[in-house]
């Protein structure tokens, strides 16, 4: 049942920036900075759990890397996008600060960021929950925003952006995620059940929103 569950979150999981709910305010302005190639070197994505941090993260590396449409999402049948969402891109690299709060794992992030992409066009480092890491890892990492490469993009998610230095939060263009409304979930909740034709009633959809957070 537990990999059923998986499966299925996994199936569902944005894809495109315009499947990401409640967020309009901050695809919008990223598929702006892709159409018009105003790409900045680092980005903090932060706002509570489970509002669509990592996944825009990893669209966001999309549409860096793969073909695009005119209006800046990446386009779904691509190679790039392909090999994103089944996580065996090379070029995107995703660091889990709660298991890896260090200062091994910055100094070998610092050390591999002067490698050149893989195969794209950036090389996209996706580092979640990042207020977990140690003083001296943000330092490091402090190190590496300071002096970017020109084909690396950083991207840092967090729930707890207070807990961030100052220092690191201004090298970086900031997102705030917006806690879903329960018109956002229920939304959502309908484009699902419609595509996997389940039949619920809408009582049973405002019960799930509302007991969602």
């Amino acid at each position: 049942e537990v990999t059923t569950n998986q499966v299925f979150y996994r199936k569902w999981r944005p894809t495109r920036f315009d499947e990401v709910a409640g967020q309009q305010h901050v695809t919008q302005t990223l598929k702006r900075a892709i159409t018009t190639d105003r790409v900045s070197h680092a980005y903090l994505f932060t706002g509570p759990r489970g509002v669509g941090k990592t996944s825009t993260a990893r669209i966001l590396a999309k549409a860096l890397n793969s073909e695009i449409t005119e209006d800046g999402e990446p386009v779904a049948g691509s190679a790039v996008s392909v090999a994103i969402d089944e996580g065996r891109y090379l070029d995107l690299i995703e660091i889990d600060a709660a298991s890896n709060r260090g200062i091994d794992a910055i100094r070998e992030l610092r050390d591999n960021v002067q490698f050149r992409p893989v195969s794209g066009k950036y090389k996209v480092y996706i580092i979640d929950e990042v207020h977990m890491l140690t003083e001296p890892a943000f330092n490091a990492l402090l190190k590496t925003l300071e002096e970017p490469p020109p084909s690396i993009v950083m991207i840092l998610a967090t729930t707890d952006a207070h807990k961030l230095p100052a220092t690191v939060v201004s090298r970086c263009q900031r997102f705030d995620f917006r806690r879903l409304s329960n018109d956002d979930v229920i939304e959502r909740l309908i484009e699902v059940c419609d595509a996997e034709g389940i039949e619920v009633e809408p009582a049973v959809l405002e019960m799930i929103a509302r007991t969602a957070w």
